[in-house]
């Protein structure tokens, strides 16, 4: 997972100088940047994935959002994968991001999928929502990390995240 947030933004957030909580603090930038991308649903930073699918003769929609590229369609084989031919798939990125492959030929069973996906190329690009969402929780998981009883985060966060937030039905 790319950082959507830096380590020192999220000192100076909490006001802290030293460094004797950057591993614990790291650790909870990486949970809260994996919890903002399952409550949006949705990939933050840029980066490549690869997924494999059954190859049915119609479009088939990739597991993520939003797709920014779709880079290569191999055929898995028994003795590996092995790249497609153009004429014998299509790919589609609609205007929301949904990324869609086609097998056009008959006969191949499974296909390995290899595309970009993300909402911003670097943290600098990523919205300030999601971002100062991002801070909050990581806050919040630090300032509570004892506590047994915690009532959990702050409805700030959600708000923040809620107008990113994408669901399939």
């Amino acid at each position: 997972m790319g950082e959507a947030v830096s380590l020192a933004a999220v000192k100076a957030y909490l006001r802290i100088e030293g460094d004797e909580d950057d591993d614990l603090l790291g650790r909870l930038i990486a949970t809260a940047e994996g919890l903002c991308e399952g409550f949006i649903g949705q990939v933050l930073i840029r980066r490549a994935m690869t997924e494999e699918i059954a190859a049915p003769g119609w479009w088939h929609p990739l597991g993520v959002w939003p797709i920014v590229a779709i880079t290569a369609v191999e055929e898995v084989t028994s003795s590996g994968a092995v790249a497609l031919p153009v004429a014998a798939y299509a790919v589609d990125i609609d205007p929301r991001g949904d990324g869609l492959v086609r097998v056009t030929v008959p006969g191949i069973g499974r296909i390995r999928v290899t595309y970009t996906a993300g909402i911003a190329a670097d943290a600098e690009a990523l919205p300030a929502g999601l971002a100062q969402g991002i801070v909050r929780l990581v806050a919040h998981l630090h300032a509570h990390r004892d506590e047994a009883d915690e009532a959990g985060p702050p409805a700030a966060v959600a708000a923040l995240w809620r107008p990113w937030r994408r669901m399939r039905l």
